[in-house]
């Protein structure tokens, strides 16, 4: 399987694209998200793509530091920041686990759609902890292991996944249970504070968790 930076990279254009696959539960989160931020706060998101998420979170804080270990994915979002004339933004080229993110700790770290495709979700969540103050806030939304209301595109993609991978059209892919993706982010140094699939129906789970 290739370098994830180099897939994420060669589909960057594509991605910045694509319309949001479903944009109710996207404006949940980001309502959810924004509940939990302050004006003053001091936010990192991990993989954070071209930086849509971020842009549309920035007003809501003081700073927002935008991460990804794609240099393609940023570039786009870069651009986007000049032309929105978002001015507390900023974006860093990083792997999670990679030493250009030990700088002053946050007040929030996001990770959406994150933790399923890193091949050390454990290690990453601890990295996350270390990079939050005392109490900070870790949120994240997390494409969950399919149960028995899963969708049919959904159970044929993960037929088709081992293939699509193969030949480099789809990165490494970790579908955790939802008690499993509680346990890890438990287990890093956190206390779950919010736990649930919105809407109900979506495959994702979104976390609230307190660094203790």
């Amino acid at each position: 399987m290739q370098d994830a930076a180099v897939f994420w990279d060669k589909v960057s254009a594509k991605y910045a694209k694509a319309a949001i696959s479903d944009e109710a539960a996207y404006e949940l989160t980001l309502g959810k998200t924004r509940g939990y931020l302050n004006k003053t706060d001091r936010v990192l998101e991990v993989g954070c793509g071209t930086g849509s998420t971020a842009l549309l979170l920035a007003p809501d804080v003081g700073e927002i530091i935008a991460s990804d270990l794609s240099g393609k994915m940023l570039e786009i979002g870069q651009e986007n920041a000049k032309k929105q004339a978002v001015s507390n933004i900023s974006f860093l080229h990083a792997d999670v686990l990679g030493g250009a993110l030990d700088a002053e700790p946050c007040d929030a770290v996001l990770a959406f759609n994150v933790l399923h495709l890193l091949d050390d979700a454990p290690a990453a969540v601890k990295k996350i902890s270390g990079l939050l103050k005392p109490g900070g806030l870790f949120i994240s939304k997390t494409v969950s292991k399919f149960g028995k209301n899963t969708p049919l595109k959904w159970r044929l993609m993960k037929l088709v996944l081992p293939l699509l991978q193969m030949i480099g059209k789809a990165p490494y892919v970790n579908l955790m249970a939802v008690h499993e993706l509680e346990d890890l982010i438990s287990d890093g140094g956190f206390q779950i504070l919010e736990s649930g699939n919105y809407p109900e129906t979506h495959m994702s789970r979104y976390i609230v968790a307190r660094k203790v």
